[in-house]
């Protein structure tokens, strides 16, 4: 036994362990000042990022649901954030936002959403914007295409991307209704974001098959429509006959006034 510790104790010495990985687990993680969470919402499969500074106590939210609200506000109140902005890579039609419920429930919180979404918000956004949270930043880039007002969040200094519905794992937001348009969407994503690093991490605001992030160089090498060229993009989209929104009658005219119900 002690023979085999002893090897299991040289193995562990000869592998070094980074601080920057969270391939397992990366909704589990505080990384370098950097506080993370990817957090779920069951029905819309959307996935809702936290953002925190840890020693400015600083937080931003990225696309909240309103039936998650509870959970994400009592997240941050256990953190000991403060909420700086509640936003949204686009207006969504498959779930209402839980901006407007968390700027009532958290006071000092601002909404913000892109200048060409056509929704209401406390800030308005326009590509190459940096949105500040303790020492940390987001760059906004325009990524339209599944809708005008679509953004992509970079940041830069942890190598990491949040691209809405504009890019999923292994494929991409629909285009054939709110202002959709194949055309766009291929070059936002040509110039966006697959001109970033390959070793950027990309989170998107949905997945349905329980992966949580992907990579530049995963996403140039596999998506199954993202790898075609835009002629034969274009015409894959064209023909996916997708189901309408369940939710989208209700789920716009509450996002245009960041969810809050009772505005309309």
């Amino acid at each position: 036994m002690s023979y085999l510790l002893n090897v299991f104790n040289k193995v562990c010495k000869q592998c070094p362990v980074s601080s920057r990985s969270f391939v397992s687990s990366p909704q589990m993680q505080s990384r370098a000042g950097l506080i993370f969470r990817q957090l779920f919402d069951h029905e819309s499969c959307t996935y809702t990022y936290l953002l925190g500074d840890v020693s400015a106590k600083e937080c931003v939210i990225i696309d909240p649901v309103l039936e998650q609200v509870e959970r994400d506000t009592k997240l941050i109140n256990e953190l000991g954030l403060k909420l700086k902005y509640a936003m949204n890579t686009h207006m969504h039609a498959d779930h209402i936002t839980g901006t407007g419920l968390l700027k009532k429930t958290l006071p000092g919180c601002k909404s913000l959403i892109s200048k060409t979404s056509g929704a209401a918000a406390d800030v308005h956004v326009n590509h190459n914007d940096v949105v500040q949270f303790g020492d940390f930043c987001l760059t906004v880039k325009s990524t339209p295409g599944h809708t005008n007002g679509c953004v992509t969040y970079v940041c830069d200094k942890e190598s990491m991307a949040f691209t809405g519905d504009t890019l999923l794992i292994r494929g991409c937001g629909r285009t054939d209704f709110q202002e959709g348009d194949s055309n766009t969407l291929y070059d936002s994503v040509y110039k966006e974001i697959f001109s970033l690093p390959g070793y950027y991490k990309l989170f998107p605001a949905h997945d349905y098959k329980g992966l949580p992030y992907t990579t530049v160089d995963e996403e140039k090498k596999f998506n199954p429509r993202l790898t075609k060229n835009k002629e034969d993009f274009v015409q894959l989209m064209k023909n996916l006959n997708l189901p309408y929104p369940k939710k989208i009658d209700v789920a716009v005219p509450a996002n245009r006034v960041c969810g809050i119900q009772d505005s309309f």
